[in-house]
């Protein structure tokens, strides 16, 4: 757009095939190109898919703003007891569905709005052991950073009284607008009012194909953290 180009989504050549599937991370994923959020697939997060996975076996997981069931599958084919996926689109729950049945795995895919199921999963007074927060930007620019802290503190507030106690969080940032330091400030907070303290085991980044550039501090906007819930609150 900045350039003053047309804003055009198509096939440059030949017809779009019916289903296009990929394997990637070991897992065969259909995609949606034209339609998709970043084409379908969040390949920015495929090195923590793999480096998350580990922790879920045995685990019940939680995977949160789930798109095409990255961190969700990957969960499940390392042994995770039960996986249950939320979304707020319905293509991407049905495409979580048939990505589960296409690699013979088990996924519960849930549609709505995570703030709001998060919180009917409260009343229901659910746990899980390991919960994957991976929300879409909170904002675009550093006016709306107030409002993004909000939503960021809610979203953790919310998962942390989800957590069983020996629970893991694996939870990730992709404004580059929020810091990792602020962004760690929001979990703290979230931890105090959540009455849950934490450990920090694990840092993620984006994977090696969405390089960093340091004169370019924009190119260094996806963290991640994984925290383990400490005994004794």
């Amino acid at each position: 757009m900045a350039e003053g180009l047309e804003l055009r989504t198509g096939m440059l050549h030949g017809e779009a095939p019916e289903v296009f599937a990929q394997r990637i991370g070991g897992l065969e994923f259909e995609l949606d190109l034209l339609h998709g959020q970043k084409t379908g697939f969040y390949l920015d997060q495929v090195a923590s898919y793999a480096q998350v996975a580990p922790h879920a076996r045995g685990r019940r997981v939680l995977d949160c703003f789930a798109n095409a069931g990255g961190f969700a599958l990957a969960c499940a084919k390392a042994g995770a007891s039960a996986v249950s996926a939320i979304d707020s689109s319905e293509d991407c729950t049905a495409a979580i569905s048939r990505n589960a049945a296409r690699n013979g795995l088990t996924v519960e895919a849930i549609t709505g709005n995570v703030f709001g199921v998060l919180k009917e999963l409260e009343r229901q007074s659910a746990t899980y052991d390991l919960i994957i927060l991976d929300p879409p930007s909170f904002t675009k620019n550093k006016a709306k950073l107030a409002e993004a802290d909000r939503g960021y503190k809610e979203i953790h507030l919310r998962a942390l009284r989800l957590l069983s106690p020996d629970g893991l969080l694996a939870t990730f940032c992709c404004s580059h607008h929020v810091s990792a330091e602020r962004f760690k400030a929001i979990i703290n907070d979230a931890s105090v009012d959540a009455k849950r303290a934490l450990r920090q085991v694990g840092i993620y980044s984006q994977s090696l194909d969405h390089p960093i550039v340091p004169l370019l501090p924009e190119t260094e906007y996806l963290k991640g953290y994984l925290f383990e819930l400490m005994p004794g609150r």
